[in-house]
């Protein structure tokens, strides 16, 4: 990485850091006396800040506690719990001691963590609470597994039933052990982690410190960060987009994270913190946009003729400054209007400073991406993939194509292969899986590209994803159809709260739904149906009322592209009943097993129309 790119003299390079210790140990040397984060205190009922100096002091604490058990350089650790100091502290503690780190959701079920223990030789865990426990406990610990440490165990006699567990409080040092990281190398292996597992057992993504080191300096580079900006973590810290982008990036860059109490009570904490940095996966922004429309339902006509002409006059606003569109009398006068009446309202709601949201993950619906853009928030879309640390590509504040993940990070190869697939080659990439070699050759080339799986095309260094290359669906016509398109499409309207393509090899799509709760009340009504009666689902006023309603939210897309049939539910697809992934993403295969019967049900009748 060119040190001469630094975006201000606060961003640390990785020639002062090497490895990712290194970068928090520079940090703290560099700023000791900022704020490095902030969390809730529920015992005391406030917000507790921290500096870096006393991050530090705790983490001195982590590492003298860990360099008493009998853990040699490469062995593996886990950590299971919410986002927070600890799991800062923990895993810098943890990297300086050369171990290499294991993220768990605390979403997953036990029996996919139980498996990521396993095929890790996971040696040490540290969990968040006693339930987090006590649901891997029913199962059998991997035999490697000599040590458990529960941050929150207020029964100490599962200490006494169970060896290998203890108490945080009672484990943990209260002296320090200062922080020697001369002796690690940066190519060394830092964490390994476990991608979803939308088909099959999870894969240990490998990644060494500067895989991770650079593609968090490349992204800065294109987004810059500040020691004035405060992010909101609340994607879990097992998600790779979230430890690069809203763990290490501030703490290259100096910045402060506050710790979100959950995702319920989001809405709360951003307007507590005021954030100036928005890191989120699309579900969040879809939240967002959903209690908007519902709002506008209950508001008068005056509202919705506000809100799209706000909509119209911000998205020329925004063309203007990015330079792709001209100012006018109307947009002069109206735009500091309709801001003030109508955007700046909806943006307060979200903290009302923010300096940038990202949205990354998984792709942003077109319509959401617009909407929030022309409220005047200064949003950008980007693409990765764990195997690549895991930024690829990013659009920039001053180079902004919504519908495009933007462009790839400085430094970053990258050509289309075969069947539009992006191939990419860089620092970024990961070693590979985790005893998989033969997996790894599959997914690394040869030549060292990296093949992501994703189709796509590129129109001025922008890309753009047309699909998942294993997910197109490919009609018994031959037609293409990219599933997530749609579904995100369909998911646009509240009464949608997921939404399943199927349609590989029949003759025509038809999908399994997921409604909300009570946007199904009020359907049933309208339909003269009891709400509560499961067969309602499947009454045909309700058929025909939802068919006409996809058929509105899919218009855009080609002809063949049509819904035929539906099969509604209420019953929610979950992380516990297996049907999604902790990442929120569909387990494709999974539902349509779960689904068999219904979904031959929907293909029944043959002669519906092609």
């Amino acid at each position: 990485m060119n040190a001469s790119k630094t975006s201000h003299p606060d961003v640390i390079t990785c020639e002062e850091a090497r490895t990712l210790p290194g970068l928090f140990d520079c940090r703290v040397h560099k700023t000791p006396d900022t704020v490095a984060y902030q969390q809730f205190d529920k015992s005391e009922g406030i917000w507790q800040n921290y500096t870096w100096a006393q991050t530090y002091a705790l983490a001195k604490r982590w590492r003298k506690s860990l360099s008493t058990e009998q853990l040699a350089e490469g062995d593996r650790v886990a950590v299971l719990m919410r986002n927070c100091l600890d799991w800062v502290c923990f895993e810098q503690a943890a990297l300086s001691l050369g171990l290499v780190v294991i993220p768990l959701y605390t979403t997953d079920t036990a029996e996919n963590i139980a498996y990521i223990l396993k095929d890790s030789n996971t040696k040490l865990l540290l969990v968040g609470n006693a339930r987090l426990w006590e649901s891997l406990a029913s199962l059998s610990p991997p035999p490697v597994l000599s040590r458990v440490i529960c941050l929150q165990l207020e029964n100490t006699e599962d200490c006494r039933q169970n060896s290998i567990i203890c108490n945080a409080k009672e484990w943990l040092s209260q002296t320090g052990e200062e922080f020697d990281v001369s002796q690690l190398s940066p190519h060394s292996l830092a964490s390994i982690v476990y991608t979803s597992g939308t088909t099959g057992q999870p894969k240990g993504v490998m990644l060494t410190h500067f895989n991770i080191f650079w593609d968090t300096r490349a992204t800065l580079e294109a987004i810059p960060a500040y020691q004035s900006d405060v992010f909101l973590s609340f994607l879990p810290l097992s998600h790779m987009f979230e430890r690069t982008t809203g763990y290490y990036l501030p703490m290259m860059a100096g910045s402060c994270v506050a710790y979100a109490r959950s995702i319920q009570e989001l809405g709360t904490d951003l307007l507590t913190i005021r954030p100036t940095v928005l890191i989120a996966v699309p579900r969040i922004y879809e939240l967002f946009y959903g209690k908007i429309q519902e709002q506008l339902v209950k508001k008068g006509w005056l509202a919705n003729f506000l809100l799209h002409q706000t909509e119209i006059f911000g998205w020329q606003q925004f063309e203007k400054t990015q330079r792709r569109g001209n100012s006018s009398i109307l947009l002069i006068i109206l735009w500091p209007l309709l801001r003030h009446l109508v955007a700046d309202k909806i943006l307060s709601k979200m903290g009302g400073r923010l300096r940038v949201a990202v949205s990354g993950g998984a792709p942003l619906f077109n319509k959401i991406a617009n909407f929030f853009i022309s409220m005047g928030l200064p949003l950008i879309q980007g693409y990765g993939l764990t195997e690549a640390s895991p930024v690829i590509s990013n659009n920039r504040l001053e180079n902004n194509m919504p519908d495009s993940v933007g462009i790839p990070l400085s430094g970053i190869e990258y050509r289309i292969g075969e069947n539009k697939e992006l191939l990419i080659k860089g620092p970024n990439v990961m070693k590979g899986y985790w005893n998989r070699p033969d997996e790894t050759k599959l997914v690394i080339d040869s030549d060292g590209w990296l093949h992501t799986g994703d189709q796509v095309k590129i129109e001025g260094n922008h890309i753009y994803i047309l699909g998942r290359i294993k997910e197109i669906l490919v009609t018994s016509s031959g037609e293409k159809v990219p599933p997530y398109d749609m579904e995100m499409a369909i998911c646009q309207d509240p009464l949608f709260e997921m939404a399943m393509v199927v349609g590989e090899g029949k003759p025509y799509l038809t999908a399994l739904l997921v409604l909300n709760q009570d946007a199904w009340e009020e359907v049933a009504s309208v339909n003269e149906l009891n709400p509560d009666d499961l067969m309602s689902l499947q009454s045909k006023k309700v058929t025909s009322y939802i068919l006409t309603k996809i058929t509105q939210l899919i218009q855009g897309f080609p002809g063949h592209a049509r819904i035929r049939s539906v099969y509604l539910t209420l019953e929610p697809w979950t992380i516990d009943n297996s049907l999604i992934t902790p990442t929120l993403k569909l387990k494709r295969s999974a539902i349509a097993n779960r689904f068999a019967e219904q979904i031959l049900q929907l293909y029944a009748k043959h002669d519906l129309p092609q």
